[in-house]
């Protein structure tokens, strides 16, 4: 028989450890604000790198220059629908590590995630548990993430892990990566399914691109892409054929390309969103140039995020691949300053940054 005088004391003991948690938790999140407060790239500012606990929580309060300040919740379908630019984070090389930094990702503040059904590059299945645990943790819908995979050839895959039948026909070898993406990402839907390359010959091309398609009607996905095209033909080709147009185009944005000057042009002429990787690697030598780094900093930017900055006030889509918490908060801050509605870089410092990269015409 049990007295009642070991439940008070059990009571008053457990009100005690709950007091005792409670004052570590706010000596914690003052300690973090506090980290918070000092991150940040070599050039970061105050108010850039005080932005850590609010994005963390899922709102950030950033004031729009020639606004008034307010609350923007951070979600992909509201981002969208402001028609404002935005990037998204790369899952590329990142193996094991995947899930975790895509939960930092997301807590940092992207909402727009890149993967491909490619197990020699991407861990798809870990992006999937970093986007579901950041749903879980954060209390977001589905709709707040921007989930974007790829098909791979069976050129493009390591033959030893090639994720659907190799000697399937080319559809069912479609069908099948599809249904693992879905599978790995956790989803009932994918939002943006991108051709990872164009086929060897436009007919298999378009083989590829009819069955994208019948997913589109299923409402197993909601748009279409492809990446590593550079023939400006291909894409129109692509376009006149298609019954559900591309909607996106993703490549790599460096000199060797002439940075996709003509195929971008297409792009705008057709109402395909430009996404630009490799945006930061290519590009290494113009992003250390005095010139360069002297305008970030008159900007109150790395010479990193006024790159991004740049491709922004292009209208393009830049991909971040860090792995650093502070530059993922820098990236996330730069891309809500744009969905704020600030302009960051006028028609003549467009100009100039264009003929420190080498981009000319």
């Amino acid at each position: 028989m049990v007295t009642p005088a070991p439940k008070k004391r059990q009571s008053k003991r457990f009100t005690q450890i709950l007091a005792l948690f409670a004052i570590l938790l706010v000596a914690t999140g003052s300690v973090w604000v506090f980290v918070s407060s000092l991150a940040g790239r070599t050039s970061t500012t105050a108010s850039r790198s005080s932005l850590g606990a609010e994005v963390r929580q899922g709102v950030v309060d950033i004031p729009a220059e020639g606004s008034t300040t307010g609350d923007m919740h951070l979600s992909a379908k509201t981002m969208l629908a402001s028609k404002m630019p935005y990037m998204l984070y790369g899952t590329a090389w990142k193996k094991d590590a995947t899930a975790s930094l895509v939960t930092q990702a997301i807590h940092a503040g992207f909402r727009f995630i890149d993967t491909a059904c490619q197990p020699k590059h991407y861990n798809e299945k870990g992006v999937g548990q970093g986007v579901t645990t950041s749903l879980l943790q954060l209390g977001l819908d589905r709709t707040d993430i921007f989930l974007q995979t790829k098909f791979t050839s069976v050129s493009g895959q390591d033959e030893n892990n090639i994720p659907y039948e190799k000697d399937a026909s080319l559809e069912e070898q479609v069908k099948q990566s599809v249904h693992k993406s879905l599978d790995n990402l956790q989803t009932t839907y994918i939002d943006s399914l991108v051709l990872h390359s164009p086929m060897k010959t436009m007919d298999e091309t378009l083989r590829v691109w009819r069955v994208f398609e019948s997913f589109v009607d299923e409402g197993k996905v909601k748009q279409l892409g492809i990446s590593n095209c550079y023939d400006m033909r291909t894409i129109r080709h692509l376009y006149a054929e298609a019954t559900i147009k591309p909607a996106v185009l993703q490549n790599r944005f460096h000199k060797e390309k002439n940075f996709d000057i003509q195929v971008r042009s297409v792009c705008d002429s057709l109402g395909i969103k430009y996404q630009s990787f490799w945006t930061l690697t290519a590009n290494r030598k113009a992003l250390a140039s005095p010139e360069w780094v002297e305008t970030a900093k008159v900007k109150g930017l790395t010479p990193q995020t006024l790159m991004y900055a740049f491709m922004m006030t292009l209208g393009h889509t830049p991909l971040s691949g860090t792995t650093d918490a502070n530059h993922m908060a820098e990236d996330v801050d730069i891309m809500l300053r744009f969905q704020n509605g600030e302009q960051i870089l006028d028609g003549d410092e467009v100009k100039t940054l264009s003929k420190l990269l080498g981009l000319h015409g």
